[in-house]
């Protein structure tokens, strides 16, 4: 079913009697705070002035949410709810709220409506009048914010009419008119869903507390960068097996502490499929983040899979990071005690995880495989399976990391972050240290298996032995960190390799021709390639005994069979995954 679902609006004038009404309501009518409220469009009589029962059911799930009260359900049935919905009220911990799909119900909230009314211009081309202001776009917000969608298929807009063809559509600002390229005009025999706009940007706001969201899929929303679709504000909610895609921008975003994300799916959205900052807490599980910044929004800003800022305690797991146009796993600027665990994270275009001047990042147990081969100009040391970029105190352990452009990175300039306890005063320097790299898998990553991308003038990656008193010249070429870098670093002078506590034991790595080993420094400074464990070991300090180089092992990328030979020298030294890992076979064969 697709029925119009009219917006609510309060006139100023009004409010007092509506505050009224909604006594009356409350008093008349037991089914409001009875539990259950019942939102059916479909079923005849059907009106926001109804009780909310069964029988009697609301049009808008807009309405339902000015009346719940902590311990309701609101049961949604199917249909295309093209409205703005603004959740308010909080529940409390042994009263949640919640808002689900009724069973076997298709509900869809959108941000498109149907676009009819279509009149010949030319050949294949039709327009009807636009008269909608919406945001045109700056140098974060490639196009603006302007979504066609003809029976589910993103059309791209073009900037000009002469550009118009088969695929594409126009706005015409100055004339008022929206034109499309179709094969025969759009009205003839078709229903009013088969072209759709987007004409809102946030569908679904939760600004309650202990605010449950259940299988509902959110669409089509006129979002610029950076702003969700879907927005959580609400402390300690729950979202499970929802689905947020073709959003202009990003899917969902997450901004309140202890919010719980389950079986969801984050895909197809124009620059992301969800962000957090401030979100402490934040638990991913069993969800798919797929195909995200399809309208290659800038990647060194924010844009691929999800992108993470000043949270402490998050946790993903059991989730898969697949395909995203830009980077799989991004954490940006003070975030603490993070933790990736039993994760696919795979062909996504720029790193598979991307940890950035945070600290104590715990990655284990995941299979990276694929990244990094298709990265963004001046991406270096953040296109491999695993980068950790001036972020220290971090652990990466018992990980597959296989087929990347390289396999685990450092990457390190000059950098300082934001307090995250939210104390004034200025930036903190941040650098690699006190970090662990142990019992990790590593194979067959094209440019290198490990590099550290140590650009900085500063001698402190090397041993005291190998330093030469000379500060490091050269620059990168490209860099898309460049205008991120601090003017004064701040890092304690006099260092070297044996202060910063940097530990690599216990790794089994597989380089197949071609393919570098260890690669330590920048290829525009100071830089030592290490083709075997002992001079890496003699003169770095850095793997151990129990650390090898071997052949390299045949796995089946494409069907993500990951077993090992029996006796392979990685089971016995636990170099490999515990658990399973989504759409993965993990032993022994």
């Amino acid at each position: 079913m697709d029925k119009m679902i009219p917006a609510l609006t309060t006139h100023p004038g009004r409010l007092a009697a509506a505050a009224v009404f909604l006594v009356v309501l409350s008093l008349a009518s037991p089914a409001a705070h009875a539990g259950t409220l019942v939102v059916n469009p479909a079923l005849a009589g059907a009106a926001d002035t109804n009780p909310g029962t069964a029988s009697q059911p609301l049009l808008t799930i807009a309405r339902a949410a000015t009346l719940v009260q902590p311990g309701d359900v609101v049961l949604i049935h199917s249909g295309v709810y093209r409205e703005k919905v603004v959740i308010q009220t909080s529940g409390t911990p042994a009263e949640p709220i919640r808002f689900e799909a009724a069973p076997g119900a298709q509900v869809v909230v959108t941000g498109a409506d149907p676009l009819t009314g279509w009149r010949p211009e030319k050949e294949h081309a039709f327009s009807i009048p636009w008269v909608h202001k919406q945001f045109q776009g700056d140098g974060h917000n490639p196009g603006g914010v302007e979504q066609v969608f003809v029976n589910r298929q993103l059309y791209r807009k073009v900037a000009t009419l002469n550009e118009l063809t088969n695929g594409t559509f126009f706005v015409d600002l100055a004339g008022q008119r929206l034109h499309l390229w179709a094969e025969r005009n759009p009205d003839d025999s078709q229903s009013g869903a088969r072209v759709e706009g987007s004409l809102r940007s946030a569908v679904w706001t939760v600004a309650g507390a202990h605010i449950q969201t259940r299988g509902l899929t959110f669409r089509y929303a006129a979002n610029r960068a950076q702003q969700g679709m879907a927005i959580f504000k609400g402390a300690s909610g729950v979202v499970e097996d929802c689905v947020f895609e073709w959003s202009n921008s990003t899917g969902a975003n997450f901004i309140a502490e202890g919010i719980t994300v389950r079986r969801c799916t984050f895909q197809d959205n124009g620059q992301q499929g969800f962000s957090g900052s401030r979100a402490n807490r934040l638990r991913l599980d069993g969800c798919t983040v797929q195909r995200n910044n399809n309208k290659e929004y800038p990647r060194g800003w924010e844009a691929g899979a999800n992108k993470i800022c000043q949270s402490r305690g998050v946790i993903y797991e059991n989730s898969r990071f697949l395909n995203n146009h830009g980077t799989g796993i991004w954490f940006d600027i003070s975030n603490q005690e993070v933790t990736i665990r039993n994760c696919l994270i795979a062909d996504n275009e720029d790193a598979g995880i991307f940890y950035e001047i945070s600290y104590g990042l715990h990655a284990h147990d995941n299979v990276i495989v694929g990244n990094g081969c298709r990265p963004s100009k001046g991406s270096w040391g953040a296109n491999g399976g695993i980068c950790l970029s001036s972020s220290p105190g971090c652990l990466i352990e018992r990980n597959l990391i296989l087929g990347n452009f390289q396999g685990f990175c450092f990457r390190e300039q000059d950098r300082t972050t934001p307090r995250i306890d939210g104390t004034a005063g200025p930036e903190v320097a941040i650098w690699n240290h006190d970090e662990v790299v142990r019992h990790n898998l590593i194979l067959n990553n094209s440019n290198a298996q490990v590099q550290g991308w140590f650009d900085i003038g500063t001698e402190r990656h090397w041993p005291k032995a190998l330093q030469t008193g000379k500060v490091s010249g050269g620059q990168a070429k490209d860099d898309l960190a460049a205008g991120y870098q601090a003017k004064k670093d701040g890092v304690p002078p006099g260092l070297a390799l044996e202060d910063l506590k940097i530990s690599f034991s216990g790794n089994i790595y597989a380089v197949g021709p071609g393919q570098a080993f260890f690669i330590w420094g920048t290829n525009w400074k100071r830089k030592q390639e290490y083709r075997d464990i002992d001079r890496l070991t003699r003169e770095l300090g850095l793997e151990d005994a129990q650390s090898r180089v071997l052949p390299p092992v045949g796995l089946d990328r494409t069907q993500r069979d990951f077993r090992l030979p029996k006796g392979h020298p990685a089971l016995a030294g636990e170099a490999y995954p515990r658990g399973s890992v989504p759409d993965c076979v993990l032993g022994v064969r």
